[in-house]
């Protein structure tokens, strides 16, 4: 597995400190993130999804932990938009160049808007995909967001 994906050369760019963690991914897991977790041994609310959606017709990421859902009208409200709804898995891909089970928020092919649940701003460290199925990317939740230029706002779902 390589450990050079567009999401860690942009955080290399950027100067973002950040470790690496390699796991074994498994493609049948009923919920990816929270297998995720367990496989490289954190807390789910420390193991960040990346769900793509759209946002007014617009592409849009979202960023949650992993024992979570995200809530389309707390999404639309944080990125100031009326009404949002997932991607389509075969969208998501084209338009970040990622593959489902190994989208990162970061070097996507076209850059988005992002919105972060706040939540992960009280963690020490968090997880985010790294580009490939099994690669994670373990910083600073405040650094992820200075990244992406992302919003951090309450958007898991109640």
């Amino acid at each position: 597995m390589s450990k050079s994906t567009r999401a860690t050369q942009m955080l290399e760019k950027l100067g973002v400190a950040f470790k690496l963690h390699s796991y074994d991914y498994d493609p049948n897991a009923e919920a990816i993130g929270l297998a995720a977790a367990a496989a490289v041994g954190v807390e789910p609310k420390r193991m960040l999804k990346t769900l793509m959606a759209e946002l007014d017709g617009k592409p849009v990421c979202a960023v949650i932990a992993s024992d979570k859902e995200v809530s389309m009208k707390k999404l639309a409200a944080a990125l100031g938009g009326k009404s949002a709804k997932m991607m389509k898995p075969a969208d998501a891909e084209r338009l970040t160049g990622y593959h489902v089970g190994g989208i990162s928020p970061f070097g996507q092919k076209k850059r988005v808007p992002v919105a972060i649940d706040d939540a992960a701003l009280a963690e020490t460290t968090v997880y985010l995909n790294g580009g490939q199925r099994g690669l994670q990317i373990e910083l600073d939740p405040s650094a992820a967001v200075t990244a992406l230029g992302a919003v951090a706002r309450p958007i898991a779902a109640d």
